[in-house]
């Protein structure tokens, strides 16, 4: 029989000890569909929290392919965000792919009134969501909400840090309404607020700064604009004096360049999305939107998250 030494029981023991910091402090990792809730995540969980985001700025949120990348990503996470609604349901799949037994996933659309919820749904009405727009971040106010939500589940998988993250989340909320007050001053100075766009991505954006938007490219959500709709989109413009056409920067040009032809429209093309993960990201990029609608000149490329 083997005995063991005190002076190795001693080490062990002491070995034991200086691990046990450093696990009970190691940060979590959160994955988010979207820049935009990755970045809520860092501003919450601060120095407790690394994150990353499968959509990036320039991608179509609705569309994205499922990478075995992403899955090996999310197999490391303690948290996963979904923008929910019906938006990001490719995300389904990369969860399942990722084996993950312990992964937690929030809805981030929890607590969030949702605007333009058909009353019913048909495939006449395109690629409509049952359960409402869900765009909801371009409101900065649903950002709060989402902050709150994030630092609850953070609390529950850290609850160490739980004051921490609950404290964050609101200042987090404070800085919305700083930020909020602010730029709301900046769209109703514009001397038009009455605008166009491609998809119906601005809903909560139009209704957050009393933007109007009085038609979109797509004649249903998802289906692209015909040559007959287009040109009820310029006497529109006309009639209206209408001199923004918003729109992302995954969908095609030509609806633009007509519309600036024929009506002379100034074509905004932003992303619905925040560049990066980075805490402050978000806020900052409704600076970003309101500032190219009022005709400032574009900012950098968008950044790597």
């Amino acid at each position: 029989m083997h005995r063991f030494h005190p002076s190795w029981l001693l080490l062990v023991t002491v070995a034991a000890l200086l691990a046990a910091p450093e696990a009970a402090h190691a940060k979590l990792k959160v994955g988010a569909s979207i820049p935009d809730l990755a970045s809520i995540a860092s501003t919450v969980g601060g120095d407790q929290v690394e994150v990353f985001t499968v959509a990036r700025a320039t991608n179509d949120v609705h569309h994205v392919e499922v990478l075995p990348s992403y899955m090996v990503q999310v197999s490391r996470a303690n948290l996963y965000l979904k923008v929910g609604l019906g938006l990001d349901q490719w995300a389904d799949g990369i969860i399942d792919g990722s084996r993950n037994s312990k992964l937690h996933v929030l809805d981030c659309s929890r607590g969030v009134t949702a605007l333009d919820k058909p009353a019913s749904v048909s495939a006449a009405m395109g690629d409509v969501h049952p359960m409402g727009n869900p765009h909801y971040w371009l409101d900065p106010r649903n950002g709060s909400i989402v902050a709150v939500s994030i630092a609850d589940q953070l609390g529950q998988l850290d609850p160490p840090h739980a004051a921490d993250f609950r404290a964050r989340a609101q200042a987090f909320a404070q800085q919305v309404d700083a930020a909020y007050a602010r730029q709301r001053k900046v769209a109703l100075a514009l001397p038009n607020r009455t605008i166009l766009t491609y998809h119906a991505s601005w809903v909560y954006l139009a209704h957050a700064f009393d933007f109007e938007v009085a038609a979109t490219a797509e004649p249903v959500p998802g289906i692209p604009p015909t040559g007959k709709h287009l040109q009820e989109l310029v006497q529109i413009a006309k009639s209206r004096k209408i001199q923004v056409f918003l729109q992302e920067p995954y969908f095609s040009e030509e609806a633009g360049k007509f519309l600036t032809r024929q009506a002379g429209v100034r074509v905004v093309k932003a992303s619905p999305s925040c560049d990066t993960v980075q805490a402050g990201s978000y806020l900052a990029h409704f600076d970003t939107i309101l500032g190219l609608i009022a005709g400032a000149p574009a900012a950098a490329p968008v950044g790597k998250p």
